[in-house]
């Protein structure tokens, strides 16, 4: 334990912040309010993750400064790809086939040790999605009851903002909703982010359309990668809709209820 914060951060977020931390790495401090059980077990699947042979960094100690934690992890220097595509627009098509290729190499890995699965956190989100009508929500769980498993990597929360573009390539971050599971349900999470943007978490006319050319993009070079399963990536964005309810996303609640209400047509 030590009582002296780190210099500045050099990124701050809604759980942490990222302070530089000896050589070749960083500290990711979490703020007060994160509990410390959530931190222990971001550390045990992102060591699951590094074994699985996905590329993300690896994580070391746990670290106590003053009344927070952190985890340190393995430095890896460039802008997340969000922050690029911010600053580069015209990177728009390049930056879909890096998340998408980053995406599906990901997908055909396994997961050996014992990480959650994706149906029990997709589950526990619909049945604490406090938005969803009682109907709706016996819909999307008998719907969730028989769509098929899987065993592969899946981030569960995978964006252009969860991506650091290294002079190797794209590196995914954040990996603490990563599950045990089927890789078109992880696929439609990330379809569902970059739809909820146009939908209503932008207002920007020029930045909705930009969002809507970047998606189709992603989706077309996923499935150049992975061609099966188009259909049934469909049948999983009610479901995926309806989970991401839980997170309390006010600007687009409306659309995410109408999203979730088609497992009902």
């Amino acid at each position: 334990m030590t009582d002296v914060l780190p210099d500045p951060p050099i990124a701050s977020g809604r759980t942490a912040d990222v302070h530089a931390w000896g050589e070749g790495s960083v500290l990711k401090l979490f703020h007060p309010w994160f509990d410390l059980e959530s931190i222990q077990y971001e550390q045990r699947i992102t060591r699951a993750v590094c074994a699985s042979g996905v590329a993300a960094p690896q994580v070391g100690e746990l670290v106590q400064v003053g009344e927070r934690y952190g985890l340190t992890y393995q430095r890896v220097d460039g802008p997340s790809m969000l922050d690029l595509l911010q600053r580069k627009p015209w990177t728009v098509f390049a930056c879909a086939r890096a998340l998408a290729e980053l995406q599906a190499q990901m997908h055909a890995s396994v997961f050996e040790s014992d990480i959650p699965s994706q149906r029990e956190r997709l589950a526990y989100k619909l049945e604490h999605a406090a938005a969803l009508s009682a109907a709706v929500r016996t819909s999307l769980l008998n719907r969730l009851a028989s769509m098929p498993t899987g065993a592969q990597v899946c981030h569960g929360d995978f964006h252009p903002g969860n991506v650091i573009m290294t002079a190797q390539g794209g590196v995914a971050i954040d990996w603490i909703d990563a599950s045990r599971g089927n890789p078109l349900a992880d696929a439609a999470r990330t379809s569902i982010i970059l739809q909820g943007l146009a939908a209503g978490e932008i207002s920007n006319p020029i930045l909705k359309q930009f969002a809507r050319v970047f998606h189709a993009a992603y989706l077309r070079h996923y499935f150049h990668q992975r061609p099966q399963g188009r259909e049934e990536f469909r049948r999983w964005l009610p479901i995926v809709a309806g989970a991401r309810l839980s997170e309390d996303i006010q600007e687009i609640e409306s659309w995410l209820l109408e999203q979730a209400g088609k497992s009902q047509v």
